[in-house]
């Protein structure tokens, strides 16, 4: 449904007899809402709020160009939507997204699900160069960095998708994501934290979940056994079960 005269577009799947906090669930680079699989989406313990990122998706408000600028954003989401607080989960650029809002609003946040992303997310050069200058053939070259072998048909539909995304989006949100770095501060982050990483993830390696995990005072580090950077469309059930299990023990 859309936020503030159709400027941000956001799926609800609250159900408004659970007494449980939302999970906001905010997509990566390029993506929109479709990127959480159903098993995320209608999980009965998520009580989830998806919205598309500024300039994505359904969302017409336009696209930002720094991180802190798409946390400021959900921020007045959670205002609009009178959420004092809530659970967030974000997937690599996502995942930079609401550890930023965990830093800078850390009242707003009782805890975060951290998907196939780090304290830094360095970009490769030549996706950001590639971007500018031949625009197909570096979306082929992510979505292949992307998915892990054996996962063709809905690596497709990834690459259709993907090719949907407006090219200034998608190279302002990799410029964004390549300018982040919380390596100094991310140890301040004190709220319950799932930490998720795949085996096989070539966009964000595993070693950057694992940095996570020592960063991130009691968090919970899950491996998803040969998860590309998509881990949660190519193993759904073994995602959702993980975080399923950690908002059943956090309550």
């Amino acid at each position: 449904m859309p936020l503030a005269e159709n400027r941000i577009w956001y799926a609800d799947h609250r159900d408004p007899t659970a007494h449980r906090l939302p999970v906001v669930m905010i997509h990566g680079a390029g993506g929109t809402h479709l990127d959480w699989p159903a098993e995320l989406r209608r999980m009965p313990e998520a009580n989830a709020i998806i919205p598309d990122l500024s300039g994505h998706g359904k969302s017409k408000m336009p696209a930002r160009t720094s991180i802190s600028a798409y946390a400021a954003d959900l921020i007045g989401l959670l205002d609009a939507l009178r959420i004092p607080k809530a659970i967030l989960l974000g997937h690599s650029m996502g995942g930079a997204i609401v550890q930023t809002m965990a830093l800078h609003n850390p009242d707003r946040v009782q805890g975060l699900i951290l998907i196939g992303t780090g304290a830094k997310l360095s970009v490769h050069p030549d996706i950001l160069n590639g971007l500018v200058s031949n625009y197909e053939k570096t979306v082929q070259m992510i979505v292949d960095w992307q998915w892990a072998e054996g996962y063709e048909q809905i690596k497709r539909l990834g690459h259709k998708r993907l090719l949907e995304t407006n090219p200034k989006v998608l190279h302002g949100d990799f410029v964004a994501t390549n300018a982040f770095d919380l390596r100094g501060q991310i140890a301040q982050i004190r709220v319950p934290t799932l930490i998720i990483g795949g085996t096989a993830d070539r966009m964000t390696p595993f070693k950057f979940s694992t940095y996570l995990h020592e960063q991130i005072a009691g968090s919970q580090l899950v491996s998803v056994e040969d998860g590309g950077h998509m881990m949660a469309f190519e193993q759904p059930q073994v995602v959702a079960g993980a975080i399923q299990r950690w908002l059943e023990k956090t309550g």
